[in-house]
């Protein structure tokens, strides 16, 4: 699920932009695995108990190559009270996905998520003091007319679980402007390493309250998977990002939608209706709409998928 970055701008070398295409799609994979897993996951476990396990591998896998040993100084960060905050986003997004997940199908909140960049967009003027003028803020509206078709929020199929898609959502925005402000200060591997600490800190207590025992093999490999997918996936989208600039990268993050309706349909049966796919359209046009208003303003932010 899309979002704004733990990596820093290209690097000094020249990018490679193929690579960085290719590194970006496991990456996404990665992502889409992860989304499908806790969906799974939930026919057996609780979302509370998944988000716990989620960020609890996730952090034995990063700490395995991210620590003070292998890394010294990877502890110290310029901006202790951001990194905190963005910890809390993340694990507002994971939270509101993993527990929106049980309810509602990939595809839909997928689509629902791609609006955090139109939010993004939104506060960045009051919060950054960036001017979105009038040409994005017409493609925001469009893109929030997307997200009413995707929701449905007055027709009779309306549930609350998409209530808790549009907060990660939001999470999922702050994250993005929060990253962006770290992006000055802190490297990528320390923003990487505090967020699954500070994310293991607050999520894993969770555990202690809604731990079920899974029921097999097959559930603790799902599990185990799911936070090991989330770390690669970050980690891969940080090379990605060292091969490539944001503003060749940041388009391809929509074909995660790709990976949301080919899990949709292999391993759950959902079949998305028209009026996901015409919302998602319309989300998406925006958004790279967007993108390119962004290219034209020579300033891009980098991306992430986040949960």
């Amino acid at each position: 699920m899309p979002a704004t970055s733990d990596v820093p701008p290209a690097t000094a070398k020249p990018p490679h932009a193929l690579t960085g295409i290719l590194i970006l799609t496991g990456a996404i994979a990665c992502f889409s695995c992860m989304d499908a897993s806790a969906k799974w996951l939930n026919r057996d476990l609780d979302p509370l108990q998944i988000s716990g396990l989620r960020y609890l591998v996730s952090l034995l896998a990063v700490g395995l190559f991210l620590n003070p040993r292998s890394k010294p100084g990877i502890l110290r960060t310029k901006k202790p009270v951001l990194q905190f905050l963005r910890a809390l986003c993340l694990i507002g997004m994971t939270l509101g996905c993993f527990i929106a997940l049980r309810f509602l199908p990939l595809t839909q909140i997928t689509a629902i998520n791609f609006s955090a960049p139109l939010i993004t967009a939104l506060l960045a003027g009051p919060l950054l003091g960036e001017k979105i003028g009038p040409r994005r803020f017409v493609a925001v509206l469009v893109g929030f007319g997307g997200v009413l078709i995707v929701t449905r929020p007055f027709g009779a199929t309306l549930q609350p679980a998409i209530g808790l898609a549009l907060l990660a959502a939001l999470s999922n925005a702050f994250y993005f402007l929060i990253t962006r402000q770290l992006a000055a200060h802190d490297s990528s591997e320390t923003t990487m390493l505090y967020t699954s600490l500070l994310g293991t800190l607050l999520v894993s207590p969770l555990l202690f309250f809604f731990w079920k025992t899974p029921s097999s093999l097959a559930v603790w490999a799902v599990a185990i998977g799911l936070g090991v997918a989330g770390a690669i996936g970050h980690w891969l989208l940080i090379l990605a990002h060292r091969h490539a600039p944001a503003s060749v990268l940041a388009p391809f993050f929509y074909a995660q939608i790709i990976g949301a309706t080919l899990f949709g349909l292999t391993v759950f049966g959902e079949k998305p209706d028209r009026w996901t796919v015409v919302g998602s359209t319309i989300v998406i046009g925006s958004g790279l709409y967007l993108l390119y208003r962004e290219r034209v303003r020579h300033k891009f932010p980098s991306n992430d998928i986040a949960v």
